[in-house]
């Protein structure tokens, strides 16, 4: 699975790096439930999948999430206070209850109303997969 990642990231000039561990991204969920409702969602997403996939680092660490966090603008202050309160503690857990119906269980994950197409895909294959042809 980790050779086929790497293997898309470069056809599609996405920085990917040699991870060796997997870490926790829960804290990062959280936050970035935050960061989207500060309108600083897209930039959080792709830091924190930067900060994860292309340099390795635990995203499971306070500090690293709220480096993140800062480097999209956002306040490291009251992002430390969003997490250490777990204020999207139960925005996140229903989004997980969500996926688990849906019959979602990696990512990335693709869902049309009926059925889940797994894993990085071909345009090509989305297409046939939205109209219902996959």
């Amino acid at each position: 699975m980790l050779a086929r990642l790497q293997q898309v990231a470069r056809e599609e000039g996405l920085p990917f790096g040699e991870r060796t561990m997997t870490y926790n991204s829960r804290l990062a969920q959280e936050l970035g439930k935050w960061a989207e409702d500060m309108g600083a969602g897209d930039c959080f997403h792709q830091k924190v999948f930067e900060t994860y996939f292309a340099e390795g680092k635990n995203i499971g660490l306070l500090e690293e999430v709220l480096a993140v966090a800062r480097s999209c603008g956002l306040s490291p202050d009251e992002a430390r206070e969003i997490l250490v309160q777990r204020k999207y503690r139960k925005t996140v857990d229903q989004d997980w209850e969500r996926s688990r119906r849906m019959g979602i269980r990696a990512v990335p994950s693709f869902y049309n109303g009926r059925e889940v197409l797994v894993g990085a895909q071909p345009l090509e294959t989305l297409e046939r997969f939205i109209e219902g042809d996959a």
